[in-house]
Formats: C-alpha cells, structure tokens, sequence
C-alpha cells in the first residue's frame, strides 16, 4: 500500500475514543462526536507524537496554516477540545499543559490502519445547530438530570434565575443531551439580538431553516412544526417575554409533538409549564478551618479554581488560601458568572485581596451588605471588574456593548476603535476582557466569535450611554456592517448556498439594529435606507419575504424621499415588487412597482438596471397571464443585451420567450428557444444563488419545456424532464421553486399521463409544504391542480370549497392558470347536471384565454366544451359538441399540440361510432395516434388504442 493510502487509512485509540483524521471524525465507542474542524487538527497535531511537547506556535501552524491568528484561538479551542474528552479538573489524562510553552498528548496512544468496522462511519447528520462547548459544566450534573425528567413530563419547561447564574450553559447541554430523543433535531434560538418582540417568529423560522414567506410568519411556523418532533431552546426571553409568551402557547397547541426549554428571568406563566428555578452553585459552609480537598468539592470553589487556572497556569489553590475561596464564594452568593469574574484577578491580586476588595464592593452597595440578591451581587461584581480595567479597556467594553450578537476581531476593531484608541490597543483590550470573563469567546473555523453576555451587555450599554459618544459607537456599527453586507454580496458570486449562509447568516441580526438605530431618528435615515438596501439579499436567502417587505415599504416611505438615492429607490421597489410577486401573486401593486424601477432606470441611463427592471416586468406578466407582453419584453431584452455584450441577459431572453411562446401556443418556437437557453453554456448560475426571491430562470425554463414536450406528443420526455425539474426545485432548498415544480408541472402532467397515484402523492407534498412555509397562493394553486385530479380520476368534488379557492386565484390575479381553473369549475357543474352553468363557466375561460392571448389551452376547453354539450344532450347536441372537438382539433394541430389533438379526437372518434360515421372516425383518431412514438402506457393513447379496437 502506498504512503497515501496509509495516510488515508489511520486510526488512533486512545481510552474510549479513536480518531480518524483523514475522516473528520472523532469516536468514542461508536459513537461520532461533534467537534469543529480546527479543535480537530489540534487534537491531531497532539496524538500524531504522544508524549512530546507540542509548542503552542507549532499547533496554531498546523490548525491556522494560512491564517495570522491570536494565541486565544488556540486557548479556546483547547478548553473546548478537553471538555468534549471528558477531562475534569486535577490530573489531566489525556493532555497536559506545559506552563508558558505548549501543550503534551499524556494519554496511550495505539496507532494502525483503519479498522474495517469503522470504515462506514460517516460525519453525524445535522440536526441540531447547539454550539460546541469550551468549557466544562460545573455543578450541574443533578439539574441537567432533573430537567431531562422535566422534557419528558412537560412540553414546556422555563428555566429561571438572574443573570450570569449560567440557564444557557445548563439550558445547552440539557438540549444536547437530548439529541437522541427528538427525531427531528434540537434548536437553538437566540432571542438576545432581538429588539423587535414580533421578530421572534422569524427567529425561530431561521434557525430551524425554514422558509418563511408569509406575512403570518407565526401561523406558517405552526403549520411546518404540526408533525414534528422537535426540541426548541429559547434562550433569554425576558426582554420580550410577553411577545415569547404568546408564540410559545400559539406552537403548543398547534404542534403537539414540539416540546420548549424556555431561559428567562422570570417564568412565562403558561398552562401547563414547568418552572425550575436554577440556583447558585453550592458553597462551603461558613466553618472555622476548611482545606483545600474539603472546599473543592464544592462546585463553586471547583469553578473558581478551574477559571483562575485558566487565568494563571502556575495557580494552585493551597491549604492556607482554602477558607478564604469559600468565604469569596460564599458572598458571591455560588453565582458563576460572578465567580468566575473574581477568579480572574488572581494574576493581579493575591486571594486575601480579592476576598478584601469584594468586602469594600459589597459594603458600597447601599453603605452595607443587607444581603442583596444574586442580581445585586453580579452587578457589584461588573462594577468592581469594570472599575479594575484601564479606562481603553473600560471604552472598549462599552463601545462593544453595541453588537446585537456575536462578532469577530475586525469587527470589534472597527466599532471600538477611534482617534484616540486604535486597532491594536483594541485588540489587546479584547484579549484583556476575554482574560477577565467580560467577553466570551467561541470557537469558529477561521477565528473566534467574541459575545457580550446578556447581563454584561446591559451594564455596558449604560456605561456607554452615562460616559461615551454612543452615537459614534453606533455609527461605526452600522457603516462596517453596511461594508460587511457588500462583501456578503461579493461572496454570493463564489460561495454555494450553504457556504454563504454560514458565513453571513447572523448578521441579519446587527444589520437589524443598525437600521432601527438610523431610523431612529432623522440624521440618519439615509444611511437607514442604504443599510436596508444592503440587508435585501440577507432577506432573499434566509426566506424572511415578510420582514423584508416591511423594512422595504418603511424606506420607500415619501417622508424619506430625500434620503433616497435614485438607485437605492429602484432596488428598493425591485425588492418589494418581488417579495409580493412570487409569494402573494402578480397583483397591481407589483407592476406599479417595477414600472416605477424601470422609469429609475432610464433616467439613470443604467442599461445593466433597465435589463433587470425589464426582467421583472417580464415575469410578472407570464404570471398575470399577459404572454404577449412578456413576449414583447423579451425581444427587448434581447436587443438591449446584444448591444451591452451581456450574453447571460441574452440567454434570460429565451427563456422568457420560450415560456411566453408556450402560453401562446406556439409550441415549436417555444421549444427551440427553451433547449436553446438550458444548452447554452452561458446562463445564470443554476441553483440557489440565482434566486430572487427563491424565483429561478433555470427551473421556470425546465418546468415550461417539460409541458411543452407533453403538448408535442413526447410524454416519456416531458415525464422525465419533469422529474428533473423536481430534483433540482428540491435541491434548490427554497419553497417557492418546490411547489411551483409540483403545482405547474409535476402533478399536472401525472393527472394527463394517468398517474394518480403518483398525482395524488405530489399534491399532498405540495399543499403541506405550500402550508408549512406560508405560501397561502401556492396553497391555493395546489388545490386547483387537485380538482382537475378529483375530476379525471372519478372523485366528488366539494364545489363551495372550491369556489373559495378559485376567488384566491382571481384576488391574486393568476392570469397564468385561472382560466384552465374556471374550465374545470364548469367540469364539476357538468357532472352535476348544471350544463347551463358548465356552458357559462367554458365560455368564460375561452373568452379569457382569448383575450389574452393564452391560447395553448383552448383546444382542451374546447374538448372539454364538446363534453358538456354530449352529457346535456340539449337539441342539436351531438353536432354542437363535434363543432367543438372539431375547432378544438384544428386549433391543436396549428399549435403542434400532439396531446390536445389526440383527446379531442379520441372524443370525436367514440361520438361518430355511435353516430354511424366509425369509419371516418377511426381513419382521423388512426392518423394522429401514428403520429407518436413514445408514451403508450399513458391514460390518452391507451384509451385512444381502446377506442380503435372497439371500431
């Protein structure tokens, strides 16, 4: 076996655990456990030379090869990596630090090829997003235990306590345990960010993935949750605790199998809910002598050895300092947060002058003691670290205070940085507030996330506000995060959809808060409407279409008018006509809108900005049914992107031509234009990146090719070209493409083959899906498509039902497939007896499509018609309908339409054998079935075959 090979193949064991490098994959027993990529190269750089020092400018090498990075990357990383083995405080058994140098693998270590019994491990499937841990749980292995037993006897259980008390790190890894126990998965939500109480729907939507498009994002989210069995972590829900309150009881009672871990500082007072108030991590009792064994056992002298060893490596908790540590622990009330504070001065104080310090705090807090709460004690601890940082460190502290979530170094520099503080003193000021407990750090593939806690994050914002400019601090956040969401939409031209998501997708958080901050007030409001310009792709690609909306119309207000930009107005009426169009239908509203962008365009003379406004304009009328519009768009797009040099517009123009040529039945043209555009080398980019609001050029081409193969008399083709169009809607990962894929394509084309079963089961998928992400239009196209599958496949349709459906249809203004809609109206009507109503309704949709220019689906209403007529059997009938079927051939047979000239004559053919006329009838119905060569299992031709050999 050659060297790579070998490589390929390693295993290293060591106790329980074996890693598989080449792999990614960490086992313990058989189980893959979750660790991030660059705790992984570490843990690799260790075990590769067990027993060997590994220098700490060795292991930053091997994790960051590429990368400039801080030592505290490797500092955190590490705390994570020991914790995920398990290791507790005292002796390490699996790695040892070496003070001030590096890091040694102490564990056995067997090294060997690959055991075949691991060979089909695979990375774990993704089912939760819970943060990788970096520090161990102290002292709450019994309420971790007592919360799981209170998951399977509660659907909601609130963990309560003040701030810092630690309901997060308990709430995580409760959750994590749980894992196991939910089949699809355990979320995170982190409410902190939020400002906006009715934002909480929408928070919850993007961390469980799910799209949402409509303007009840709440009701959407019950519905997609309904059959669920899942796990929701709402962390810090007491700054919007109504708000949380109300959409927790609204899931509860919608979706029975969700079950809620609710941190608050307060319960949520449902019915039903558990509280269980967590407390502070117990303490020695007050006792004249206790040694350093006795006061360890405690879990809060326990956490503040280990954080002081974090902070001091040589610190050793002695015999003589033991009573003084309990004593800290013990005003400190066990709050950890405020423990681990205190610890943190163990380079600068000795223990005594801690424990003295803290004394003179506390005495402080109103001249005395008198037993403040936890809350009181952990803001006197703040206080007291605050005032213990250097008056950098402090502004920094406070400038940072502005971030609504997580953020990175860079971040951090460009917000807390100024003339009088520059980038490096911020970046020793971090390092000094991570050192001190203020700030947390997280490890991320590149670079650490940095995150204020809640509690601190109060206290900071208030020292901005008493001592600061929090106007400038806020200014500077929201211009570097407008420059970060121009690189976020850099990066959606060279990262695939999952990449950019990972990469951009918290922002939307900071993002929000710097357009409320420049709403605020009128200063501004220009940089409001540009930070909103900028958050539209955010909107686009995490599917919060109503969010978007509504931020759009407030900078579209006329009181902004003025600190709008000609170009920022017509994105801004770009975004909002598409957030409506494919989400609530192609309305007036939508084409006033792009109308309005266009004009933007022209007067701005910009032909790259004229070309998108015409493409809108020209999906907009496909939808509204005006095909020769979009025709006519079309050709103008063609003509303007030939003389720009633009040869994706260039191919966007046949397939919008190709889709209207469809409409207007002109089937062949239609079909060049649409292989030409899906051959062409030069397109959009397929799949997720060229959504616009989840519209997709590629897949609206493949959906319209599919029936146009069906109309050409290439059933087998237009199947197969269907089922393409399904997969790559599904892999797009975005709603609106699924149920168009499904609702305009896939299940129409099963009904016209004869495939109900399979019609059946894409329609159910369709309307769950069309419910769960709120798409109310697509809900109601999908049960439109189903009655026609009712009617063909022999079912009783509930008329009221869908008279109500229809009027969605028409208040939608779906030109693009009512009139088909009304058509099969008249079918129900017809089996009921009512042929003047069924007459009524057909004449309708054939003046409708007439009018239009629709006509691709006139000779089947005009079948459909001729069918009427024959169950009325009103003088004159058998004629009348031959008169339609007829008209209906003819017209077929000038559009190339194979499939609609095949039924019409099946009709004809079965009308004149009772007529008399069988020998004419089988020599037309004969003719046209010669004509496929393909396709005959399907429902049409077989009937037409049984037709012929009944003759």
């Amino acid at each position: 076996m050659n060297h790579a090979a070998e490589q390929a193949r390693r295993a290293f064991a060591f106790g329980p655990f074996t890693l598989l490098p080449e792999r990614r994959l960490l086992l313990k027993g058989e189980t893959p456990l979750r660790i991030g990529g660059r705790a992984l190269d570490i843990l690799t750089a260790l075990v590769e030379r067990p027993g060997e020092m590994v220098t700490k400018r060795g292991l930053m090498a091997r994790a960051w090869p590429t990368t400039i990075v801080d030592e505290s990357n490797l500092k955190v990383n590490m705390a994570g990596l020991r914790r995920l083995l398990g290791e507790e405080g005292g002796a390490p058994r699996y790695i040892a630090t070496v003070i001030g140098r590096g890091y040694r693998f102490v564990a056995d270590v067997q090294f060997s090829g690959l055991a075949e019994s691991l060979v089909d491990h695979a990375q774990p499937m993704r089912k939760h997003n819970l943060p990788t841990g970096t520090t161990r749980v102290v002292g709450r292995a019994e309420v971790i235990a007592a919360l799981q037993q209170d998951l399977e006897g509660s659907r909601l259980v609130s963990l309560v306590g003040p701030g810092g008390i630690g309901k997060t790190t308990v709430a995580i890894a409760t959750a994590d345990r749980a894992l196991p126990s939910f089949k699809d998965g355990v979320w995170l939500v982190d409410l902190a960010p939020l400002k906006d109480s009715s934002l909480i729907p929408n928070a919850i939507a993007t961390a469980i993935g799910m799209a949402a498009h409509s303007a009840n994002v709440l009701a959407a989210l019950c519905s997609f949750l309904r059959d669920r069995e899942i796990l929701l972590v709402l962390d810090s829900c007491e700054h919007i605790i109504d708000a949380a309150a109300t959409c927790v009881d609204r899931l509860l009672t919608e979706a029975s199998k969700v079950r809620i871990l609710v941190t608050s500082r307060e319960p949520l007072s449902l019915q039903g809910e558990r509280v269980r108030r967590l407390p502070g991590l117990k303490t020695p009792p007050v006792t004249p002598a206790i040694n350093r064994a006795q006061a360890v056992a405690f879990p809060a002298v326990e956490l503040f050895v280990e954080r002081a060893v974090d902070r001091l490596e040589s610190f050793n908790l002695s015999n003589a300092d033991a009573p003084a540590v309990a004593e800290i622990c013990r005003r400190l009330d066990g709050h950890a947060l405020a423990i681990e504070l205190a610890a943190t001065r163990v380079d600068v104080f000795g223990i005594g002058e801690i424990l003295a310090r803290l004394n003179d705090r506390f005495r402080l807090l109103k001249g005395r003691r008198s037993g403040p709460d936890r809350h009181q004690t952990l803001m006197a601890t703040i206080d007291w670290s605050f005032d213990l940082l250097s008056n950098n460190d402090q502004k920094i502290l406070s400038r940072l205070s502005v971030f609504a979530g997580a953020f990175t170094l860079a971040s951090a520099c460009a917000v807390a940085a100024d003339d009088g503080i520059d980038r490096v003193k911020v970046v020793e000021g971090v390092a000094n507030l991570v050192a001190k407990s203020l700030l947390a750090a997280e490890p991320g593939e590149i670079e650490l996330a940095y995150r204020l806690l809640d509690t601190t994050r109060s206290y900071a914002s208030e020292k901005l506000a008493a001592h600061d400019e929090p106007d400038s601090a806020h200014l500077r956040h929201a211009l570097h995060f407008l420059e970060l969401a121009g690189n976020a939409k850099a990066d959606d031209v060279r990262l695939t959809g999952p990449d950019w998501l990972a990469r951009h997708a918290e922002k939307i958080d900071d993002i929000r808060t710097a357009i409320g901050w420049a709403f605020a007030g009128s200063a501004h409001a220009a940089l409001g409407v540009k930070l909103t310009v900028a958050a539209i792709p955010f909107w686009e690609r995490l599917s919060l279409f109503e969010e978007c909306r509504l931020f759009v119309k407030r900078a579209l207000e006329n009181s902004l008018g003025t600190d709008r930009t000609r170009q920022d107005e017509l994105t801004l009426c770009l975004a909002a006509g598409g957030a409506q169009l494919f989400t609530r239908g192609p309305m007036q509203e939508v084409k006033d809108l792009f109308t309005k962008a266009l004009a933007l365009a022209e007067e701005l003379n910009r032909a790259d900005l004229r070309l998108e406004c015409l493409k809108r304009l020209s999906e907009y009328h496909l939808w509204e049914g005006d095909s020769r519009s979009s025709l006519a768009l079309s050709a103008e797009i063609r003509a303007l992107a030939s003389a720009e040099g633009d040869l994706i517009s260039v191919a966007n123009a046949d397939a919008h031509a190709g889709s209207a040529l469809h409409y207007l039945g002109d089937l062949s043209q239609s079909h060049r234009h649409l292989e030409d555009f899906l051959a062409s080398p030069v397109q959009t980019r397929a799949g997720w990146e060229t959504a616009r609001f989840q519209f997709n050029q590629r897949l609206e081409a493949r959906g319209s090719l599919a029936f146009v193969q069906w109309l050409l008399g290439f059933p087998e083709q237009a199947l197969a070209t269907a089922k393409r169009h399904r997969v790559e809607a599904e892999q797009s990962n975005h709603a609106v493409p699924i149920c168009s894929a499904i609702a305009m394509t896939a299940a129409p084309l099963a009904i016209y083959t004869g495939d109900f079963a399979g019609a059946e089961q894409a329609l159910n998928f369709a309307a769950r899906h069309a419910a769960a992400h709120g798409l109310p239009m697509w809900g109601a196209m999908t049960e439109c498509v189903r009655i026609k599958w009712l009617l063909d496949s022999g079912r009783e349709v509930d008329l009221k039902r869908y008279e109500e459906t229809l009027v969605q249809i028409r208040d939608g203004s779906v030109g693009i497939r009512y009139a088909p809609f009304i058509a099969n109206l008249g079918h129900v009507l017809s089996l009921r007896g009512d042929t003047t109503g069924a007459l009524a309704n057909i004449d309708e949709a054939l003046s409708l499509s007439a009018s239009s220019g629709q006509v691709w689906g006139i000779p089947e209403m005009l079948r459909l018609k001729g069918t009427f007529i024959e169950a009325g059997r009103q003088a004159g009938w058998a004629d009348a309908a031959a008169e339609c079927y007829l008209q209906s051939i003819n017209m077929a047979h000038a559009q190339g339409a194979l499939a609609w000239e095949l039924r019409s004559a099946t009709n004809l053919a079965a009308l004149w054998a009772d007529s008399g006329s069988r020998g004419r009838g089988k020599d037309m119905l004969s003719s046209i079935y010669r004509q496929f060569n393909e396709g005959f299992e399907t429902k049409d031709l077989r009937n037409a075959r049984r037709i012929l050999e009944a003759m």
